[in-house]
């Protein structure tokens, strides 16, 4: 949510956030009327189409609507609102691949699925938010990946040197709904937008079969349970859930008894503890049971710092050594499979099937990849993963020029370093780390 929030729509959402606040009991009755109204749905669509995304099942896309006219088109959506007659569209599956070779569904609502869910999440959110834990860092105002690397590698240093890895099978697929809403109908009790929310839990999905043939499924609905990843109401459902584990493990005294601390993110959660970390897992396991979630058994696992170490959100936490005197201490670094995907996407720009684009087109995108990287990448020693990722992404430039120019060799005479850098404007990714906080320090 990059764009500035309108007053109204942030002195509404600052009302419900402080009423949450201020008593933990109260529920919330009258919320459904805030969907259609026209400031939060007017900025729903905004965020909406900042964000950009495929169409869906209907085939509409943002540059249809703007063709039409985007007012009339919410207006439209406003009356089904208003009046009661709103059904959500079925999802469209598409299946996006991830490092290991396997695949992960990603659901694409429509855009006018899209709209009132976000014009749902600016709502709730609010209201959610003071009832969230502060061990959880995902999709969450002024939290992030890497304040959650860093309270790991805090917890580590004082001493907390057992550290559960934990994964859970199909965190998103599996969320009971029965239980998930109990959750949300703990604060909310508005009916209309309870039904609303019940929709998007059951909602069909569409996908095409190896014939090209649309195929309808309703599995979420015939199992009861699941939430469609790629919804924009699925982050605030998922921390929703994950907030009984961590609730729980507190009230019931694992926290305090185990010496044993959580740090989540989305889906992804360690265990830091001192010494108690065999009957952390155990109870975990039996906690995640209760939930009705099932423990990755094969992803697991008892890591024992500083004889191991552990990978958390694309960061490895461990034994460091410094360059300067030799001495090892606990620090952070980027993994080696986080390395290993930045270059893999460099070669995937540079590929040879992609010489049709010019050169300074692919060093923007190959720019706009290493300097997201890079931003993301900054804490701890960085410097020999900055180090092999530039000079990947100078050997496949060069390669690819090559290639573009129908050119023999390797290309280090005919394109040296300062023609990647100066003329071309590659990013050094090494040149970077002088502007680092710890550089600085």
């Amino acid at each position: 949510m990059s764009l500035k929030t309108p007053d109204k729509v942030e002195k509404l959402r600052k009302a419900l956030h402080v009423k949450a606040k201020e008593n933990p009991q109260f529920r919330f009755y009258q919320l459904y009327d805030k969907l259609y109204r026209w400031d939060v749905l007017v900025y729903a669509y905004r965020l909406c189409r900042a964000n950009g995304g495929a169409a869906g099942v209907d085939g509409e896309t943002f540059e249809q609507i703007a063709s039409k006219g985007s007012k009339a088109w919410l207006e439209e959506l406003a009356s089904t609102l208003t009046e009661k007659t709103y059904r959500t569209d079925p999802v469209r599956r598409v299946w996006i691949p991830k490092a290991n070779g396997k695949q992960r569904p990603l659901g694409i609502p429509t855009i006018r699925d899209r709209v009132v869910q976000t014009a749902a999440v600016l709502v709730l959110e609010p209201i959610f938010e003071a009832d969230l834990q502060p061990e959880q860092y995902a999709y969450r105002p002024n939290r992030g990946a890497q304040a959650a690397v860093k309270q790991v590698h805090r917890l580590i240093r004082n001493g907390h040197t057992e550290v559960v890895d934990a994964d859970l099978s199909g965190y998103f697929d599996t969320i009971p709904h029965a239980e998930l809403m109990r959750s949300v109908a703990r604060r909310i009790v508005d009916r209309q937008l309870l039904a609303l929310i019940k929709q998007w839990l059951v909602v069909a999905v569409e996908e095409d079969d190896e014939r090209g043939h649309r195929r309808r499924s309703t599995r979420a609905k015939d199992e009861k349970r699941g939430i469609p990843q790629g919804a924009p109401i699925s982050p605030l459902l998922a921390n929703l859930y994950m907030r009984r584990f961590i609730l729980g493990w507190k009230l019931l005294g694992h926290q305090q008894r185990l010496k044993a601390y959580i740090v989540n993110y989305a889906d992804d959660f360690v265990i830091c503890c001192r010494g108690t970390a065999v009957e952390a897992m155990s109870v975990m396991r039996i906690m995640m049971q209760r939930l009705k979630l099932e423990v990755n058994e094969d992803k697991t696992g008892l890591c024992r710092i500083p004889e191991q170490s552990v990978d958390f959100l694309g960061y490895t936490i461990g034994r460091c050594y410094s360059t300067q005197t030799g001495r090892a201490y606990i620090g952070t670094r980027p993994s080696a499979k986080s390395v290993s995907r930045v270059t893999r996407a460099v070669s995937e720009l540079t590929t040879r099937r992609m010489t049709w684009r010019s050169a300074e087109d692919t060093v923007v995108r190959l720019n706009r990849l290493l300097t997201g990287w890079g931003n993301y990448f900054c804490l701890g020693p960085v410097s020999k993963a900055y180090r092999a990722i530039d000079n990947h992404s100078r050997q496949r430039l060069r390669w690819w020029l090559c290639r573009k120019h129908k050119q023999a060799g390797k290309g280090t005479t005919l394109y040296p370093d300062e023609y990647l850098y100066e003329s071309l404007g590659l990013v050094c990714l090494p040149r970077q780390t002088s502007n680092l906080p710890w550089a600085k320090a």
